[in-house]
């Protein structure tokens, strides 16, 4: 499968985006998805992951209550809506897709990633 993030941007602090994941080549339905971000000179970490109907989702803490993850499978895309944003936010944001396993926090269990948006929030 194939993946394409957009909508990163620069926003100042407690403001808000959406970030988008467009998938293609497979059937979106049969993947876990997860968006994972990567702060400069740290390591790439867990962000949130959606289950395959949508039913389900898990969130880094440091997210939780301020990020939401959805996705529409008729659409083929997986979504992060991100409010009350904070500088520490500030990374690239990556969407990851895998086949197997069931609301997966660990990097390695994602076999395909899209090429990364970049959020910069400003204080």
């Amino acid at each position: 499968v194939q993946l394409q993030a957009s909508g990163g941007g620069s926003v100042q602090a407690g403001g808000s985006l959406r970030l988008s994941c467009a998938a293609s080549g497979r059937t979106f339905s049969d993947y876990l998805m997860a968006w994972f971000r990567q702060a400069p000179g740290k390591e790439r970490e867990f962000v949130a992951t959606i289950c395959r109907s949508g039913g389900t989702t898990s969130y880094a803490d440091s997210v939780k209550g301020r990020f939401t993850i959805s996705r529409d499978n008729a659409k083929n895309t997986v979504y992060l809506q991100m409010n009350s944003l904070e500088a520490e936010d500030t990374a690239v944001y990556y969407c990851a897709a895998e086949r197997n396993g069931y609301l997966s926090r660990a990097r390695v269990e994602y076999d395909y990633w899209g090429q990364g948006t970049l959020v910069t929030v400003s204080s």
